[in-house]
């Protein structure tokens, strides 16, 4: 039975195999450098608001400094003009003003009504509180202003008093050496922060890339040891938090491993033991069924024949158990080679075929190039074998079989469908176990233990098995490409 290129994507087989280390992988490092971004951005955002926040402490505190420097000058000034008569002051602005260099100082001299005297103060300051006749100076700051007729519109530090008379004196101090030093200032702040920031995220980045490649060291054993390697070790360097998780998870993983090959021993042992005795008694059933036979006994030779069945039957299933556990201890990719997947699938269509037609089972084979394979082509026929063997055991007479292989865009995909009973989805995960019988095919014969032998070897290869179907019939899908990382 074809299908469609459309019914190849959208067909989603229900339950797979593998997935849980595949899943694993998924996770890759990247999730580690995104919390890593986001500490060093909250450290970086942290530093910056800090910064800023001293930045402007500094300013204050210099602008303060020296607007009480500015101010004392001022207030010197304006002691000394105190001391000048009503009548003389005018004049000793103007004296004042021909002999001043740089234009650093800048003076007004005003009536009681605000019309201007003498100065290059062209109007009375806005809102400048002036001191009052009586009051003194010692504690009295100053104002900054932006001289609003003048066209360079200098920014001035000012301090006016009233005088005796009713005249209105103002004198300022131009604040341009202060902005510059604000600005040097600011400069080499905000130069000396930006590299201070810069020279901390590019530390900061070091270090979390260093624990990154850690990360994911441990990510790529992880996946390995899941995978079934039990003999791999977490990377241990160092005498960080990371290293002491490590340890721990590494002495835990030596005591599973020696628990595990415990009870992997002395499985195997039993089921090795066992065995010769079962040969034994099925060759003594076999002279017993013998001699009955010869006697005539037809009701023991019956009962002679049921044994020596279910000898037969307990001996398959220690022969199956044991394969499995031989499987499960190779040694990983040891007999890899490259192999062509197209003549291993039309191999094994040509060996069941036959076995097919006995029971007028329809055996429809579609298949597309696809890559050679890296793999063992004793183990893949062995697990294929048993695939087609399920296929036909449980496929009604007159049934049918469809065989897919097609490329997809990451490796050769196999496919094999019948029309049998099915597997529910309650039972896709069980069937995969060891002597696992569903309850739709407990009366056909069998020791439950071709599909553990199957994800066996699909598992060493790194393939994953997809179960899928419904209650007329069977899907198994393969997706023949790795699925670790090693």
């Amino acid at each position: 039975m074809s299908r469609s290129e459309a019914e190849r994507k959208t067909r989603q087989p229900q339950w797979s195999v593998g997935n849980s280390v595949e899943a694993l992988n998924g996770r890759r490092t990247w999730r580690w450098h995104m919390a890593t971004s986001r500490w060093l951005t909250t450290y970086a955002l942290v530093f910056a608001l800090s910064f800023m926040a001293l930045v402007g402490l500094l300013e204050y505190s210099v602008d303060a400094a020296m607007n009480r420097e500015i101010d004392s000058g001022i207030r010197w000034q304006l002691r000394y003009y105190d001391s000048v008569s009503d009548e003389d002051l005018a004049a000793a602005i103007k004296r004042k003003l021909e002999h001043e260099k740089g234009h650093v100082n800048y003076y007004g001299l005003f009536a009681p009504d605000g019309r201007r005297i003498v100065g290059d103060i062209e109007t009375l300051p806005a809102g400048l509180r002036l001191v009052q006749v009586g009051q003194t100076l010692a504690s009295t700051m100053g104002a900054t202003r932006t001289l609003t007729g003048d066209p360079s519109a200098p920014t001035l530090r000012l301090l006016g008093v009233v005088r005796e008379n009713g005249s209105r004196l103002v004198v300022g101090r131009r604040l341009a050496d202060v902005e510059a030093v604000r600005g040097e200032l600011n400069r080499a702040v905000i130069g000396g922060g930006l590299l201070c920031i810069v020279a901390s995220i590019a530390v900061g980045l070091l270090i979390g890339l260093r624990q990154a490649r850690r990360v994911s060291g441990m990510q790529r054993v992880t996946a390995r040891i899941a995978s079934g390697e039990l003999a791999q070790r977490l990377p241990a360097e160092g005498r960080d938090e990371l290293a002491m998780l490590a340890h721990l998870v590494n002495h835990m993983l030596d005591e599973v491993e020696r628990l595990m090959n415990e009870v992997k021993g002395a499985c195997d042992g039993i089921a090795h033991d066992l065995r010769t005795p079962l040969v034994r008694l099925r060759v003594h059933l076999a002279k017993i069924a013998e001699i009955a036979g010869e006697s005539g006994d037809g009701v023991a030779s019956q009962m002679i024949s049921r044994v020596r069945s279910e000898t037969d039957s307990i001996l398959v299933r220690f022969s199956a158990m044991l394969r499995i556990s031989e499987i499960s201890g190779m040694q990983r990719r040891s007999a890899f080679e490259v192999i062509s997947f197209e003549s291993l699938v039309d191999e094994l269509c040509e060996l069941y075929r036959p076995l097919a037609e006995e029971r007028s089972i329809e055996l429809s084979l579609r298949m597309d190039p696809v890559a050679p394979l890296h793999a063992d082509r004793a183990l893949l026929f062995e697990a294929f074998s048993n695939l087609f063997d399920n296929a036909i055991k449980f496929s009604p007479d007159g049934g049918k079989i469809s065989v897919e292989l097609w490329a997809s865009c990451e490796g050769a995909q196999f496919v094999i469908s019948d029309n049998g009973p099915g597997i529910p989805v309650s039972e896709r995960h069980a069937v995969l176990g060891r002597f696992y019988r569903g309850e739709q095919t407990k009366h056909v014969s069998g020791a439950g233990l071709g599909l553990g032998i199957v994800a066996a070897i699909l598992h060493l290869h790194d393939f994953a098995m997809r179960i899928g179907g419904d209650e007329r019939g069977a899907t198994i899908t393969v997706d023949c490409w790795p699925h670790h990382f090693h």
